[in-house]
C-alpha cells in the first residue's frame, strides 16, 4: 500500500472490499451446496420507481429480478456482473483507482466457444461502455455500495467556492482562497471532511458562466453563501456534496436555473432524485432544496408581484419555446412530484406563453442586479418554490 495514500482512502478501500467479497461469496456458497448460482437484484425500471410524497424522494420499489446462471436469457448478464465485481475487487485490494472507462477496458474481451453442433462462436463480454456502466450500477444496487465508495473515479464536473475549510485526503483546502477559480468537487465527496464553515445557505447555479460571474463579483462573500455550480445536469458527486451540506451542516439550499423544462428537471434531480439513480436518492437527493428561479412570475409577474422584467426587456430577452420544449413540459406534468399547485401553475404559464428565459437574461439587466438585487430579494421574501 502506498505510503502517500490517505487514511480515509485506506479505510474506505478495506470496507468496500469486505462488503463486495461477502456479497458475492453467496454465489460460491450456492455452488458448493449444489444450487444453481443466482443473483437477486432490485429492478431498476420505471415501473419499480416510486415517489414517496412524505419523504419527497424517488425510491426504488421492492421488485427484484433473478439472474440465474443456468437461464440462457440471464447467463450473460450474470457472467458480466460477476466479472465486473471481480475486477473492482482486484482494484480495491491492489490499491488502484480505476475509472469507469478503465473498468470497461479491463473487462472487455472475446470468449471463443463451440455450440452443440461444433460451430465456433465468438462472444464479447460487452461491446459498448454503456453496457459495462449498467453492470456497475447493478453491483451498486446489489451491494448497496456507491461506486464512489468502491474508489471508482469519474470526471469532475461541479465546482464550489465559499468561506469554508475542508480536508481532502491529507490536505486542508480553504475554499475562500481559490483566486478566480473554484474547487472542483472530487468524485468521492463522502471522503471530504468539513472542518469549519461560515455560511448561511447554499446557492446552486445551473450555469458555470453565471457561477463565475457571481464568484468574481463577490456574491458569496457579501451574502455568506456557499456557491456551487452543477454546470448543467448535475453529476453524482455534486448532488452528494450538496446533500451533505444540507444534511450535516443544516444549510438551506436554493437552486437557480433557466426558466424552462430542462432547468426545472435539473432542480428536481437535486431535490427528489432521478429515475435512473432512484436506488441512490437517499444519499444523493436534497428534499429540502428550494427552486429560487428563474420562475414564470419573475418574467411575467402575477397578482401578487410585479415582474422583474419590463415589457421591453421581455421582448428583448424571451426565447420562444420550441416543440421539444413544449413536449418536455407536457412530460413533466405527468410526474407525480410536479403535481403540486405551485408547479402546475408554473408549467401552465409556460405552456400558455410558450416562452422561456435563460439566467443570463437577468444578468443582462446588470450583473449587480442579479447578484445584489434579484437573488437576495427572492431569498429574503421567500419567493421560491419549496
Amino acid at each position: 500500500m502506498s505510503e502517500f495514500m490517505s487514511k480515509i482512502d485506506r479505510e474506505a478501500r478495506k470496507k468496500a472490499a469486505q462488503i463486495l467479497r461477502e456479497a458475492f461469496l453467496k454465489v460460491v456458497e450456492q455452488i458448493n451446496s449444489g444450487e444453481p448460482p443466482v443473483l437477486e437484484i432490485p429492478k431498476r425500471t420505471l415501473s419499480n420507481t416510486i415517489y414517496d410524497k412524505e419523504r419527497k424522494l424517488l425510491l426504488l420499489g421492492d421488485e427484484k429480478l433473478k439472474r440465474n446462471f443456468l437461464d440462457l436469457n440471464e447467463a450473460k448478464r450474470f457472467m458480466q456482473t460477476v466479472l465486473m465485481a471481480s475486477i473492482i475487487y482486484e482494484a480495491l485490494i491492489n490499491d488502484e483507482y480505476p475509472t469507469i472507462r478503465d473498468l470497461y477496458y479491463r473487462g472487455k474481451h472475446t470468449i471463443v466457444l463451440k455450440d452443440p453442433s461444433g460451430k465456433t462462436i465468438e462472444e464479447n463480454t460487452w461491446d459498448e461502455q454503456a453496457e459495462s456502466d449498467d453492470v456497475i450500477v447493478d453491483i451498486e444496487v446489489y451491494t448497496n455500495l456507491l461506486r464512489e465508495q468502491m474508489l471508482i473515479l469519474s470526471k469532475e464536473k461541479g465546482k464550489v467556492v465559499g468561506d469554508m475549510r475542508i480536508r481532502s485526503g491529507n490536505d486542508v483546502i480553504d475554499l475562500s482562497k481559490m483566486g478566480h477559480g473554484a474547487y472542483a468537487i472530487e468524485p468521492t465527496p463522502d471522503f471530504i471532511e468539513f472542518l469549519d464553515v461560515n455560511a448561511e445557505y447554499v446557492l446552486v447555479v445551473e450555469k458555470d458562466a453565471v457561477f463565475q460571474q457571481l464568484h468574481r463579483i463577490g456574491f458569496w462573500k457579501q451574502y455568506k453563501a456557499i456557491l456551487v455550480t452543477s454546470a448543467g445536469q448535475p453529476d453524482r458527486a455534486t448532488r452528494r456534496f450538496v446533500r451533505r451540506l444540507n444534511e450535516e451542516l443544516k444549510l438551506p439550499v436554493y437552486i437557480l436555473t433557466d426558466a424552462d423544462p430542462y432547468g426545472w428537471y435539473i432542480y428536481s434531480v437535486f431535490r427528489i432524485g432521478s429515475i435512473q439513480l432512484s436506488h441512490e436518492s437517499e444519499r444523493l437527493a436534497t428534499p429540502e432544496a428550494k427552486f429560487l428561479g428563474v420562475s414564470m412570475s419573475d418574467i411575467f409577474g402575477d397578482k401578487n408581484k410585479k415582474p422583474y422584467l419590463s415589457e421591453q426587456e421581455r421582448r428583448n430577452f424571451i426565447i420562444k419555446a420550441k416543440d421539444f420544449d413544449i413536449k418536455r413540459a407536457e412530460e413533466l406534468k405527468n410526474y407525480e412530484w410536479f403535481k403540486t399547485k405551485a408547479w402546475e401553475k408554473e408549467i401552465a404559464v409556460f405552456l400558455e406563453k410558450k416562452s422561456k428565459l435563460e439566467i443570463e437574461a437577468m444578468a443582462s439587466k446588470g450583473l449587480k442586479f442579479l447578484a445584489f438585487n434579484y437573488i437576495p430579494e427572492k431569498i429574503q421574501t421567500g419567493d421560491y418554490i419549496a
